[in-house]
């Protein structure tokens, strides 16, 4: 396993070396989460922002984040909307499952049920990202009446290219998907000590990524949501190429994206980004859609969190509210 880690490291660009402050992480405390009983288990999410908004925000985080991820883009648009952010199942706040592989299916059944618990609108604007994306975009497209605008980036828009994934990600999420992926997850907590500073253009803090730890400090089931996530992802030629359930359910959101006129949508692109030629050559004609790059690796919100939250701020003012 030491090899595959210093092929990871060697392979990917090194950090740069300065920090971001902490800005308006005070938004991540107990005051501000809140609690649902969802199949028996608790889920918690991030709920701020003007509560006499008739509008609300959902953003959704993916493998291995959590809520926190949006600590320092929701405060560019809580004064403009309500902002909720859910922990998925097993995950950041939320309980851990027993006996659970959590997968794509069990994920999305605990957070369309978590939905119909949060008292929203009639009509919601989500912001996507990785697996946040595949989940939020599935249950849009189950529920188109319910969607005004939709903001993704590095999201998940059908199976993904060997050639158009980052060369060290192919190795790793390769042997992910082997015996090895026990060891390097559930034991390790690979994803978490490797995989997601490597994604990041600048140096986490400690307190960062004491933060994204949190969740996952004891080995074995309680991180086996990132080992699924990461065995699931459909990537082409790398052995098991994911299942063809996830499969089915993109391309279904995807045919639908790329015909529908009626929703306002906004790609941030991530520059460099690490799925972002897949991205751009899928969403290219995407109808009613607007493009603002941004720099990033696949995690863009730890490195240009102004950025996008302005981006978003501007498009939903400008052209949804």
């Amino acid at each position: 396993m030491a090899t595959i880690i210093s092929r990871v490291v060697a392979r990917t660009c090194s950090p740069t070396s300065y920090c971001q402050g902490k800005r308006f992480s005070s938004i991540i405390c107990d005051a501000n989460y809140k609690k649902a009983v969802v199949n028996g288990y608790r889920m918690e999410y991030l709920d701020t922002g003007n509560k006499e908004s008739d509008e609300a925000i959902i953003f959704m985080h993916g493998n291995p984040t959590s809520s926190y991820l949006w600590r320092n883009i929701i405060p560019h648009v809580s004064d403009i909307a309500r902002c909720v952010a859910p922990d998925l199942i097993g995950m950041g706040r939320s309980q851990k499952l027993p006996l659970s592989m959590y997968n794509f299916e069990e994920h999305y059944t605990f957070l369309s049920k978590l939905f119909m618990k949060m008292d929203l609108p009639k009509k919601v604007n989500l912001v996507l990202h990785d697996w946040g994306s595949a989940l939020g975009f599935h249950w849009a497209n189950e529920h188109r009446e319910r969607v005004k605008s939709i903001t993704f980036m590095e999201a998940l828009v059908g199976q993904i290219n060997h050639d158009e994934f980052p060369e060290a990600g192919r190795e790793a999420f390769k042997a992910f998907r082997s015996p090895l992926g026990e060891e390097m997850i559930l034991d390790n907590n690979f994803f978490i000590e490797q995989l997601l500073p490597l994604a990041v253009l600048r140096r986490l803090t400690d307190e960062e990524m004491a933060a994204y730890r949190k969740p996952f400090l004891q080995k074995g089931e309680t991180r086996r949501p990132m080992l699924t996530f990461a065995r699931q992802l459909i990537i082409l030629d790398i052995g098991e190429n994911g299942p063809d359930s996830i499969r089915e359910k993109m391309q279904h959101y995807v045919d639908w994206l790329s015909q529908d006129h009626s929703i306002p949508k906004l790609y941030v692109d991530a520059d460099p980004g690490q799925l972002a030629i897949q991205i751009r050559r899928v969403v290219k004609d995407w109808p009613n859609m607007q493009t603002q790059r941004v720099k990033g690796l696949h995690y863009l919100q730890e490195d240009s969190p102004d950025e996008i939250g302005m981006s978003i701020r501007k498009f939903l003012l400008e052209s949804v509210f």
